[in-house]
């Protein structure tokens, strides 16, 4: 970055407001792996992911974690995904690998998986007991109700090589194309993935949907937009595209921990809140220190939340923000 470019990125990032608390703290972890994903059997016990096979457990809420050896032969394998459902649990990663724990994580067995699988398991999501649902890296969806014993694939013909994949709590499924120039849709009750292009010139970094199921955007260049219901052709309403502080920024996630408040994380420890739904935004600058890009936003529950960077970054949240005076 050159000089210029440096000074007009922090002259921009310190235009907005700086919340007056502290939301986010530091967690120490005994690894270097990058954490992928997170979820909790119970409020204080949960397991992280992350490459070269990192499987962490915490029975304190998240404060510390220890790491957990799986004995899966040579191969370092890249764990992208976790999810429980009381007790039960599974995990997915790369090579294709699928997991699952009956008993919160005491024991995990591998389950078989077919060769002719369309892509790499990608994400999973716990459904309740014996069941749950399976998408790969190339947007295929299969779910079981008998802890794997027997799928049913949701979709007829996968999507294609994706740059993420994201699932609403109703299963609504977004998955953005290998190079952001369009994103793809799938609706449960339906057998195919819907074709949308992009809203504008700049390409699609990633998606998500908020609390009402209606996705937002993050466009390359820090850009956001958010979506308010359909058109009359079944199309998503988009709200008009704005950058919060700076079209520099390097914008990587969205999550909201309320209806009401949303996170944004990003490159070089960027860290912004909305208190009002989107409509004005604050920078949290307790977290500007940490040498990450912060990639992944998750909140377990309202009260319990956690923001992924690379190298072992993770970050906590502790209390709700409060706004500048």
């Amino acid at each position: 970055m050159s000089i210029i470019a440096a000074l007009f990125f922090l002259t921009a990032c310190n235009s907005l407001p700086v919340l007056d608390s502290l939301s986010w703290e530091t967690v120490a972890l005994p690894t270097d792996s990058t954490v992928l994903d997170v979820d909790f059997a119970s409020p204080d016990h949960g397991w992280l992911v992350g490459t070269s096979s990192a499987l962490l457990e915490t029975f304190d809420g998240g404060k510390s974690w220890e790491q957990r050896p799986l004995a899966l032969g040579d191969l370092d394998y890249r764990f992208s995904s976790i999810s429980f459902s009381g007790d039960e649990g599974w995990i997915v990663g790369e090579p294709s690998i699928l997991l699952h724990t009956t008993d919160g994580g005491k024991s995990w067995s591998r389950v078989s998986l077919s060769t002719q699988l369309p892509g790499t398991p990608y994400q999973v999501t716990a459904l309740g007991p014996k069941s749950v649902e399976m998408i790969t890296d190339l947007g295929a969806i299969y779910r079981t109700q008998d802890e794997a014993q027997h799928w049913t694939a949701l979709v007829e013909e996968a999507t294609g090589a994706t740059r993420n994949i994201n699932r609403s709590e109703d299963g609504k499924y977004v998955a953005i194309s290998s190079r952001g120039s369009f994103y793809t849709t799938f609706y449960p009750g339906e057998t195919s993935w819907q074709s949308h292009d992009r809203n504008g010139a700049r390409r699609i970094q990633t998606m998500g949907f908020d609390p009402n199921g209606n996705p937002w955007i993050l466009n390359k260049g820090g850009q956001v937009q958010f979506s308010n219901g359909f058109l009359e052709d079944g199309d998503y309403a988009w709200d008009e595209a704005f950058t919060p502080g700076t079209n520099k920024i390097g914008l990587l996630d969205l999550a909201y921990r309320t209806p009401d408040e949303v996170w944004i994380s990003g490159g070089s420890g960027t860290l912004l809140c909305s208190l009002d739904g989107g409509q004005t935004w604050q920078k949290d600058s307790t977290v500007e220190d940490v040498p990450s890009n912060l990639y992944k936003i998750i909140f377990v529950s309202s009260d319990q939340g956690f923001i992924i960077g690379q190298s072992g970054t993770l970050l906590r949240f502790i209390a709700p923000p409060k706004a500048s005076a």
